[in-house]
């Protein structure tokens, strides 16, 4: 199968190198992995030079965009800017992050899922942190059957299908519901470790936190759901704080009358398709 990999680095000197390394090491590797060096003022740029001049596979972009990491609109801009250079030919696409490390079989697993699943849509393994003593441990606050934006592998037709990614907080989530709208299927396989050296949301300051509940509202979620989705995260993430920045950002979309992310169709089956998760959990 053919496969690339579009990597999004801003002022990754820290972690790079490794992320770089893994992909490198993998057992079968992309056509290509086009690494966006997204207005870096550190030593990023120096790193993917050193590694494109050893290895065909890796391609760099300049990218300028703000220097303020806020989730979304930053990260999926320098996508589009690797994406644009890749050709239209191929069997599954990645949006990886440059704080990562992966198990060397990752992608020859992921072939093997998508081979075996032909409606396979959005597939991916699970991130583990470390934590004070130095163990990697399981960190993967949604449920099972959710991809993190970090490490998410997308079949063509289901990319096409459901308009690529949204420049918006929420896109790693509505782009897994449109993805079961359009009647594809998100895999996780437990097997796949990923190693995350940057804790969660460590760099997400309060004014990007009010974005999640606005990404609820441009979802469609209603009140009711956005205050229960908006509860779990706080909860799992131990931060009180975050359940109030949430239902604020998602009041403050609503007076403002924000554009919606999907239609009312669109919508609709998202309502159901969550209020469906909630039942089957609770019975």
């Amino acid at each position: 199968m053919r496969y690339f990999i579009v990597i999004c680095a801003h002022n990754e000197e820290e972690f790079l190198e490794q992320t770089l390394k893994s992909v490198l090491d993998q057992s079968i590797l992309p056509q290509q992995a086009v690494v966006v060096n997204d207005n870096s003022v550190d030593n990023t740029e120096g790193i993917i030079d050193l590694f494109a001049t050893e290895s065909a596979v890796i391609h760099k972009i300049n990218h300028n965009s703000t220097e303020l990491h806020m989730p979304g609109s930053k990260v999926i801009d320098a996508f589009y800017a690797g994406l644009s250079v890749i050709p239209k030919e191929y069997d599954f696409i990645v949006k990886l992050d440059a704080d990562i490390i992966l198990p060397e079989n990752y992608f020859e697993k992921i072939i093997e899922l998508i081979r075996s699943n032909p409606k396979a849509g959005i597939l991916g393994g699970f991130a583990y942190e470390a934590d004070n003593h130095g163990s990697w441990v399981l960190n993967h606050p949604m449920n099972k059957d959710h991809v993190r934006g970090a490490f998410k592998a997308y079949t063509k037709n289901c990319f096409t299908a459901i308009g690529g990614l949204k420049k918006a907080m929420g896109w790693d989530t509505v782009d897994e519901l449109l993805a079961r709208y359009h009647g594809f299927t998100v895999i996780t396989d437990a097997s796949l470790k990923i190693k995350h050296l940057r804790p969660l949301g460590s760099s997400y300051s309060k004014k990007a936190r009010y974005l999640q509940g606005k990404a609820m509202y441009r979802m469609r979620y209603g009140f009711v759901l956005t205050a229960l989705s908006s509860l779990k995260m706080a909860f799992a993430r131990k931060k009180v704080a975050l359940f109030m920045d949430s239902i604020s950002g998602y009041f403050m979309a609503s007076k403002d009358k924000t554009s919606f992310l999907v239609d009312s169709d669109e919508g609709a089956y998202i309502r159901k398709y969550r209020w469906n998760s909630i039942r089957n959990k609770l019975f």
